[in-house]
């Protein structure tokens, strides 16, 4: 999420944030990367979490010169998101847009994550871009199945996707380099610690830009 955010802001000039499966605040959280990149940059956290939500009112707090807004939303009700008076009182969306969904579509299928990710990109303007990071078990089978199973076994649906089908999620966009690729080497930096092998990664992550 950190080096998504930073590539967006620093790159590709993006001052506009739609995060939606926010999850507990870390920190630095998006809007804190963003800001401290473009003070005026604005954010909307999304989740249907009433505990997320509750952090997120406490803690996610904006630059003076800029905005943050938290909606009780969910990925899977696009309509209701998209009229939110709180997502049209910070985002303009005559301006690009970044649609983030970190850690997000493994928890849906194909037949519903497309749609829902394609009615979202259809509401923002041309010069918008989507990140996005999906589960994977192409680089260690094992392990992500173990994973898979215990979700299963607690009633969670997911979903692990090959990268063929996660380069699925940007078609008709313009793939940002190095394209689809293991979330250790999506433009790895310094300051991230100890290189992970492919073996201990289980996603893949992307940016692509709306023509």
């Amino acid at each position: 999420m950190h080096r998504l955010t930073r590539r967006l802001a620093e790159v590709h000039g993006i001052r506009q944030f739609l995060d939606i499966g926010t999850g507990i605040p870390t920190a630095p959280n998006l809007h804190e990367v963003a800001q401290g990149i473009a003070p005026a940059s604005r954010v909307v956290y999304v989740d249907n979490d009433p505990i997320v939500l509750a952090h997120a009112r406490a803690l996610l707090t904006s630059t003076p010169q800029g905005r943050t807004a938290y909606i009780d939303g969910d990925l899977r009700d696009p309509e209701k998101l998209l009229a939110d008076p709180a997502l049209h009182g910070t985002l303009d969306l005559d301006q690009p847009v970044a649609l983030t969904l970190i850690n997000l579509v493994h928890f849906l299928s194909d037949e519903a994550a497309h749609p829902l990710v394609q009615q979202l990109l259809e509401a923002l303007p041309s010069g918008s871009f989507l990140a996005l990071t999906a589960g994977t078990g192409d680089s260690a089978p094992e392990q992500a199945e173990v994973a898979s199973r215990r979700y299963r076994e607690a009633g969670i649906e997911n979903h692990l996707r090959t990268r063929a089908q996660v380069e699925r999620f940007f078609t008709g966009l313009e793939l940002d380099e190095p394209g689809v690729v293991l979330i250790n080497r999506w433009h790895p930096e310094p300051d991230d610690g100890p290189v992970l092998e492919d073996h201990e990664v289980m996603a893949y992550a992307a940016l692509a830009r709306k023509p």
